[in-house]
């Protein structure tokens, strides 16, 4: 069941109904300048007028959500991570998500633990059980479908049925991953998931109070709402054939058909390249994939070039890569095999259109790895394994395009990447978030510009211009590239 309470028009209706009339000749009268009318609006300013993800994504807007368990619950879901650190099984508990004045309650909804290297237990060490009033919370991410469990439109907040609950891992400026979702959508890049801060709440069973957790991400959700939801975009088809491709012990590089192949069943293995629709539909949504790449692998570059042109919007592939090597992600296809979904819309073998869909962004911004400094790194020569795009950069018209679009991203005019623009909107993030950093787990209780403590390069900054700060390197180093 689900509830919406908006609180402001209670208390208007109440004050309404305990005053008399104003006379018409007062002096204080509601249009004067002093006390002007509230514009004549189908809801109150403190409720957004909105359905679906323009309702939950509102940037407006810092959402508080809380998950409320029962012991025996919660224990479950304590004890399943201990038998298995990847568990994906859902755990029943009780939803709210507040907007503004408006609170959504669903009842029985879906909630359970999120991350690969980064699956943490969110209480205790292993073989404890809940420690009332008392606990030791740790920071941990976590998926909620609120539909999990009842499949109809009241367990959904205003329609959206899922939402991805991250905490910031390893970036303690809070800032890095919602910076790279954000700054593809100012750039037109419609692929990219939504993205937010929330405020989130756990409350056992039996608690004095809510826990509260701290300040963590709202991500969307990469599955067939998503697809659905971007056919007039640009999928024009919400029957294809959707992939989420990732470093699993092999490379997804798109370089070779043997691999580890799969469907998502939801018993929680991984694969390289993971069908994320229905298991009927696996066996020829694989033949489909597997002939890309046996076309991307096989065919001369002249052949490539023409028939690339015909599966695959070229330009926005190149736009959508500049800004993935723009804010310097190398935990990528391009290098590192890892972090992308691909969609195919169209079941049809050989008459389709590939999407390459961006993901996971928080080893950003000057965090490093693979022993490549990510600011300095030619933007040309981003990575050795990703097939795609070094084939891609064979081509003079295609590095073309990819260099107008970098050089474009660092325009100040066009306040995208520059550093004073993305300065200015990581204070403005910060302003909003500050003064709810600390939390009950005591983990990242501080906004600090720093990169994670193990990257490569630790000397870079966001927040202060100069040599070490990431968007004046990486400037430097795009405006440096050779045709």
């Amino acid at each position: 069941m689900r509830k919406h309470l908006t609180l402001t028009t209670i208390l208007l209706a109440a004050i309404c109904m305990a005053c008399e009339p104003v006379a018409q000749d007062t002096p204080n009268k509601p249009d004067t300048p002093e006390t002007p009318d509230k514009p004549d609006t189908p809801d109150t300013p403190d409720v957004p007028a909105k359905e679906g993800v323009d309702y939950v994504w509102d940037e407006d807007y810092l959402p508080e959500i809380t998950m409320k368990f029962t012991l025996e619950e919660w224990n479950n879901l304590l004890d399943g991570f201990d038998r298995d650190n990847h568990i994906v099984d859902y755990f029943h508990a009780d939803l709210t998500f507040k907007l503004g004045d408006e609170v959504t309650e669903i009842q029985d909804g879906g909630v359970r633990l999120k991350g690969n290297t980064s699956r943490r237990r969110p209480e205790g060490n292993q073989g404890q059980k809940h420690v009332a009033n008392n606990t030791d919370w740790h920071h941990c991410h976590y998926s909620l479908n609120y539909r999990k469990f009842h499949k109809d439109s009241d367990h959904t907040v205003k329609g959206v049925r899922k939402m991805y609950l991250k905490w910031c891992k390893d970036d303690a400026t809070y800032a890095r991953e919602l910076y790279c979702y954000d700054l593809f959508r100012r750039y037109g890049i419609w692929t990219a998931a939504l993205d937010n801060y929330c405020r989130l709440w756990v409350h056992v069973e039996g608690d004095d109070k809510p826990a509260y957790l701290g300040v963590y991400q709202m991500i969307e959700t990469v599955d067939d709402e998503y697809v659905k939801r971007h056919v007039k975009d640009g999928f024009e088809n919400k029957n294809g054939n959707l992939w989420k491709c990732g470093h699993n012990g092999q490379y997804a590089d798109l370089d070779g058909i043997d691999g580890d192949w799969g469907v998502d069943l939801n018993t929680g293995a991984n694969y390289t390249y993971e069908y994320k629709g229905d298991e009927e539909d696996y066996e020829a949504a694989k033949e489909q994939f597997q002939d890309f790449l046996l076309k991307l692998q096989g065919k001369s570059d002249e052949s490539f070039y023409a028939w690339i042109t015909t599966v695959c919007d070229v330009e926005f592939l190149l736009k959508t890569y500049a800004v993935n090597v723009a804010v310097g992600m190398w935990d990528d296809l391009w290098a590192n095999g890892n972090n992308y979904y691909l969609y195919f819309n169209s079941s049809d073998k050989l008459d389709y259109k590939v999407f390459f869909i961006p993901y996971d962004y928080d080893n950003t911004l000057g965090t490093s790895g693979l022993g490549m400094d990510s600011g300095r790194q030619d933007p040309y020569s981003w990575g050795n394994v990703g097939l795609l795009m070094k084939r891609l950069m064979k081509f003079p018209d295609f590095r073309k395009i990819y260099k107008a679009a970098l050089l474009e991203l660092c325009d100040p005019a066009k306040e995208l990447f520059h550093t004073d623009a993305s300065i200015a909107r990581i204070n403005a993030w910060h302003n909003r978030i500050k003064d709810h950093i600390s939390n009950d787990t005591g983990e990242d209780m501080s906004l600090e510009d720093r990169p994670a403590g193990w990257s490569n390069h630790g000397e870079y900054r966001l927040l202060t211009p100069g040599s070490n700060n990431f968007f004046d390197v990486k400037m430097q180093a795009i405006r440096s590239m050779k045709d």
